[in-house]
């Protein structure tokens, strides 16, 4: 059983910050690709950045240059550095880790970004 270990979320005013991490077995870090994704009040759970085994990264639009996304290969730790938050940012947020044979998810952490 794989379970990925959620830190950092909270509530926030509107242009803070928070920075999430996410702690994943070694037996899978190393191979796997890691991510983040959201699922905002009513709607859809969606990606917000991700980062493969070799460290390559990708955003959605609406997070890009103010989100950076970076994995740890010696703690084994995938972060989410959220800067300047807006409160449309606000939802759950999932750690995501795609191995070869399958994904795993965290159990959520919440993000509220007051006005």
């Amino acid at each position: 059983q794989v379970q990925l270990v959620e830190s950092g979320g909270g509530l926030v005013q509107a242009g803070g910050s928070l920075r999430l991490s996410c702690a994943a077995p070694g037996s899978i870090f190393r191979i796997s690709a890691m991510g983040w994704y959201r699922q905002a009040p009513g709607k859809q759970r969606e990606l917000v950045a991700t980062v493969t085994s070799s460290d390559t990264t990708t955003y959605a639009d609406s997070v890009k240059g103010r989100f950076t996304i970076s994995r740890d290969n010696v703690k084994n730790t995938v972060a989410l550095q959220m800067n300047s938050l807006k409160p449309e940012d606000t939802g759950v947020y999932y750690c995501h880790a795609r191995p070869p044979w399958r994904a795993y998810w965290g159990q959520g952490t919440q993000v509220t970004v007051s006005s």
